[in-house]
């Protein structure tokens, strides 16, 4: 598979039987689901799904198919997404999507302030190999690829370090930064690099990684 980035939380995967999509938000790439043959979502936060946009790609394309928490279900079909391409996942489910294996853990947001609401938050084991996390500290041992976030009002830098060490990825590479300003991402990258214990490899939007 080749990974890449376009932007904050969102990825594609692109394999032998399609492209998979994760978390198109609105502080993604506008193009990242050119190309996409199923999407998973994390959670319904705005910064890892980007309503409109998913609508109009469903839309675009009837052979698309979308995966998600119901909270996300439910919120593409009251925009009038086509509710039979729009699935509800739950943690321990696991399928197929563009020809790649996908399962489903965690289910919780990491907690932001003990006052708010925790969302659901699903984390995704794609094709056995990589694992997206969402807004959440889910571990997933053994994986090739950790795609670890590095910034957000629910996390810091040492929880980042911490979850590259319970997963032993061979490679991390660090997502949802939007938040960061230029000198905040090299600091992240500098404590998750040299303390995570795994190559720490960051990708600039458009850029891509081999997996496996």
């Amino acid at each position: 598979m080749t990974l890449t980035s376009h932007g904050h939380a969102c990825v594609s995967l692109a394999g032998d039987g399609g492209t998979i999509v994760v978390d198109p938000g609105g502080w993604s790439d506008l193009d990242a689901l050119a190309g996409a043959d199923a999407v998973l979502v994390t959670h319904d936060h705005p910064d890892h799904l980007a309503v409109d946009r998913v609508v109009a790609a469903l839309a675009d394309r009837p052979a698309l198919e979308l995966w998600g928490p119901r909270s996300v279900v439910e919120a593409l079909t009251a925009a009038e997404a086509p509710a039979d391409r729009v699935h509800a996942a739950a943690p321990g489910d696991a399928w197929r999507a563009a020809g790649t294996s996908v399962e489903a853990l965690g289910g919780e947001h990491a907690v932001v302030h003990p006052d708010l609401p925790r969302a659901t938050n699903l984390a995704y084991v794609i094709g056995g190999a990589v694992l997206h996390p969402g807004d959440s500290f889910t571990a997933h041992p053994g994986v090739d690829v950790l795609l670890v976030p590095v910034g957000g009002p629910w996390l810091r830098v040492a929880d980042a370090v911490d979850l590259v060490r319970a997963v032993g990825p061979r490679t991390a590479v660090p997502i949802h930064d939007a938040v960061l300003s230029d000198a905040g991402r090299g600091l992240a990258d500098r404590i998750v690099g040299s303390l995570g214990g795994a190559e720490y490899r960051r990708l600039a939007p458009g850029e891509s990684l081999a997996v496996g």
